[in-house]
């Protein structure tokens, strides 16, 4: 009989806990769960007290692109208001990318000395969010209360993204500067150019898009390669893109460090320019083994993997 008791009753606490887990990453200073719940749903309004409007429109902008839609904004707190999304922009002395995100029965308060830490505390709040709205905004989602304590660890929390071998669209990148930002990253390493392919326009040197952005195929295989596509590939940004992405960046308080190799791994820029090489009447060494598509004379955008 004592056994039949306590199984039910196991059940029952490990399903209140999982329940009341939270999950946050990168993990907070501190993190306490307290009983209770916020009601997030279309009739919550977003209160800014001073100087948090572009957290806000941060705020809605990624709430219309995951779950579509938006909340909407008043400039004051009040008792008629229902669930509220408070930003409060502080005057202290405290560290500029630190946090507190507060969540009771009726309000969330994010708090912070700097646009910076509202705007990570923002990000932490998405992640107690369901990752898909399985229902409408009218039904909403349950938060638990809790109370939020962070700061990071590193200045320097970066992120690489190789465009130059494999090129990747602006949509993507943008993309993957929003995951950035989910995660509190600050820089974004934008590997420009490589032997494979030169992806940044520079107007006073045109042929490194025209000739140097496009190789006439990519190996299959390991390198040397057992086998070649034979498809002409490639893609560059205009610095119009480069402008946007480096805008889109800045806003999600991200700031992107752009790599251009030279003089190793130019070889797209060699092919564009063969006059700027130490060898400008010599054809591209290709090893005889590697399966090439195309003319092997001239200086070629490499179709392979290695260092040249």
């Amino acid at each position: 009989m004592r056994k039949l008791f306590i199984i039910p009753l196991l059940f029952l606490i490990l399903t209140v806990s999982a329940q009341t887990k939270v999950t946050v990453v990168p993990k907070p200073v501190s993190l306490s769960v307290h009983s209770g719940n916020f009601h997030f749903n279309s009739a919550t309004n977003i209160i800014t007290e001073n100087g948090a409007q572009h957290e806000i429109r941060m705020l809605n902008f990624y709430l219309k692109k995951l779950y579509g839609f938006t909340l909407p904004v008043r400039n004051k707190v009040s008792a008629n208001n229902g669930s509220q999304i408070v930003f409060r922009l502080l005057k202290n002395n405290e560290r500029k990318d630190a946090y507190n995100l507060e969540v009771s029965a009726d309000k969330i308060i994010i708090s912070s000395s700097s646009n910076e830490g509202l705007f990570y505390g923002m990000q932490t709040l998405l992640q107690l969010l369901p990752e898909t709205n399985t229902e409408s905004i009218s039904a909403g989602f349950t938060i638990p209360e809790l109370s939020i304590k962070d700061y990071p660890r590193f200045k320097y929390r970066g992120m690489h993204l190789d465009v130059g071998r494999h090129f990747f669209d602006v949509n993507f990148v943008k993309k993957y500067i929003d995951y950035l930002a989910f995660l509190k990253y600050n820089t974004f390493h934008w590997h420009l150019t490589e032997d494979q392919g030169w992806r940044i326009e520079i107007k006073k040197y045109p042929r490194l898009t025209s000739v140097g952005a496009y190789r006439n195929g990519t190996i299959t295989g390991h390198a040397p390669g057992t086998g070649n596509d034979s498809l002409h590939y490639g893609g560059f940004y205009t610095q119009e893109q480069i402008k946007d992405v480096v805008k889109y960046a800045q806003d999600r308080f991200i700031t992107i460090i752009p790599e251009i190799e030279m003089p190793g791994h130019a070889s797209a820029a060699i092919a564009a320019y063969p006059q700027l090489s130490c060898f400008p009447d010599e054809s591209t060494k290709i090893s005889p083994r590697t399966p090439w598509a195309g003319t092997r004379d001239g200086k070629q955008v490499q179709q392979t993997w290695c260092v040249f």
